[in-house]
């Protein structure tokens, strides 16, 4: 099992409600889970194989909650990447080469019952966390955005975050809203549903604190 190490950012949307249940075990709020996660690896090593720069977007559907499985998923890696690169994030983002239930990939691997061919296409990507902005573009694929939640009466942007010290993907997540149109294997069309914004930093032994 080769050591890997990633810190970045990533922006999150699924097709829950602001805050998403599944962040406190609750329920999703449709009772099904369709979501996207997007990654910009600032820093990042697989063995001796670098990762630094490159960006990752993972698809991901269960027809009920996340735990009960029959999930399905597909992985976007930047086409830039290199063979050794490309095969370096399979298997981080496949949930291989980690400790049993130490991320959120190694924990999601064993609920899908489907995992679709990656594919490698460029990667359009920015995202701001502190001020919870993000735009995404995989051509032919995916385009989504993040946004500020604003309060209903007066428009001023609210800030809101959850603290999980024990997770298994972030410690801290600035929440926000999301809107994406995906056409890949995975097709789902969100407005203005759960949004994330986070730092992470993981390793195969977990969040790195």
């Amino acid at each position: 099992m080769a050591n890997w190490n990633i810190e970045g950012k990533e922006f999150v949307s699924c097709n829950c409600a602001y805050g998403c249940p599944c962040q406190f075990n609750a329920r999703p709020t449709h009772g099904d889970c369709t979501a996207f996660q997007a990654i910009h690896i600032e820093k990042g090593q697989h063995g001796s194989t670098s990762l630094d720069g490159l960006r990752t977007v993972a698809l991901l559907a269960w027809p009920g909650a996340i735990h009960e499985g029959n999930g399905e998923a597909q992985l976007i890696i930047e086409e830039r990447a290199t063979s050794p690169q490309r095969e370096a994030l399979l298997r981080i983002l496949a949930g291989q080469d980690t400790e049993p239930g130490a991320t959120i990939w190694q924990v999601f691997s064993a609920t899908f019952a489907r995992v679709h061919d990656p594919i490698f296409a460029p990667i359009e990507f920015t995202v701001d966390v502190e001020r919870r902005i993000a735009s995404l573009k995989v051509p032919g694929v995916l385009e989504g955005r993040g946004e500020p939640i604003r309060n209903p009466v007066t428009g001023a942007e609210h800030r809101a975050r959850i603290d999980l010290p024990g997770g298994f993907e972030y410690t801290l997540a600035e929440m926000g809203r999301g809107w994406s149109k995906v056409t890949g294997a995975i097709k789902f069309d969100l407005a203005d549903s759960y949004g994330q914004f986070a730092r992470i930093h993981l390793s195969h032994n977990g969040v790195v604190h």
